[in-house]
């Protein structure tokens, strides 16, 4: 429905001034696609003709400059009452974040490691890596002696290879072979790590192996470590070693999850220690299903990990550290 007009108002000028100014052209002509800052989405237009970086929080849009679809916002136009033509980037009302104890709201950047920025989205957390150029390494400050006073003898095209290649950071999704079942390409990101270092914790991750095909996010038991009061005491250490990588309970026993217990009792392989700084973490394992039952409460069942080696290395991080995958060399 029109607005109503005002007095002394006919309905031609009405009109133009309400009218809103059309952003949309075909045939589209579309300009090189952009490379966007990391962090950013490189998306179709609202047009549905050219890709460009989303806008961001707080940017202005409109009809052809959507706001970033992947991090929850929208374009709010209450402000630009009559036209509805410009708006500004706002994050829709959701659910916030939690990390480590810590509580994110819906759409709150935060830095929980020096080499990452993160963004809460909707309960879930992304995040993009810092880029630090590492000076020391550059061969331009390795080589001396052949360059006048003042002049560089790195070109400008070196000095961008430089910045972009002196650091590393691994994947946090490794490649995993892939495999066809049924007519999906099953696909998974590492389990992460066990979210306790002694006792029973859970580990995840995110897969598409189930009847409809869909990515979602995957939980298991795990179970490192029993807690002991003096581990050393439970485990030998061979003679001239100062790492036993497993180690076995002497006998067999059930375990206990949120009050419950398992109808078996299980004698498991659980990882060792070190007598120096290293620790031992799970190098193989398979999956079980095991059954727990509850007083007065019936029976239920958690996919579980079943250790069946560890190794024992000098890199240790803490449970539940999204960034134990993260190196810098």
């Amino acid at each position: 429905h029109s607005p109503p007009l005002k007095p002394g108002e006919n309905p031609s000028e009405s009109s133009e001034a309400h009218q809103r100014k059309e952003l949309c052209h075909w045939p589209c002509r579309c300009p090189p696609v952009p490379t966007c800052t990391p962090g950013v989405s490189l998306v179709k237009d609202g047009c549905g003709c050219c890709k460009v970086c989303a806008k961001q929080s707080g940017e202005t849009c409109n009809e052809a400059d959507i706001c970033d679809p992947h991090k929850g916002l929208y374009c709010d136009y209450s402000e630009d009452e009559p036209r509805y033509e410009t708006g500004v980037c706002a994050y829709l009302i959701a659910v916030g974040c939690e990390l480590n104890g810590v509580h994110y709201l819906n759409g709150q950047t935060f830095q929980p490691n020096p080499l990452y920025k993160c963004l809460c989205v909707s309960g879930a957390i992304g995040c993009t890596p810092i880029f630090t150029p590492k000076l020391a390494a550059s061969p331009s400050a390795r080589v001396t002696g052949r360059k006048k006073p003042g002049q560089s003898i790195c070109g400008p095209g070196q000095h961008k290879q430089l910045q972009s290649t002196n650091y590393r950071l691994m994947s946090a999704y490794r490649s995993l072979p892939l495999v066809l079942k049924k007519k999906c390409l099953v696909q998974a990101t590492p389990w992460t790590p066990c979210s306790r270092t002694c006792g029973i914790g859970i580990s995840s991750r995110v897969t598409n192996e189930n009847r409809k095909c869909e990515m979602k996010k995957e939980k298991r038991l795990c179970f490192i470590q029993p807690c002991l009061t003096n581990i050393l005491k439970t485990i030998k250490i061979p003679k001239g070693r100062t790492c036993q990588p497993t180690f076995q309970l002497p006998t067999a026993e059930k375990l206990v999850f949120s009050g419950c217990s398992t109808t078996q009792s299980y004698k498991l392989t659980f990882c060792g220690v070190c007598l120096d700084k290293r620790c031992c973490i799970p190098n193989k394992s398979t999956m079980t299903t095991v059954q727990f039952e509850c007083p007065n409460e019936g029976f239920f069942k958690w996919k579980m990990m079943w250790i069946t080696s560890c190794v024992c290395q000098r890199i240790c991080s803490a449970p539940g550290d999204i960034f134990s995958e993260l190196k810098v060399l």
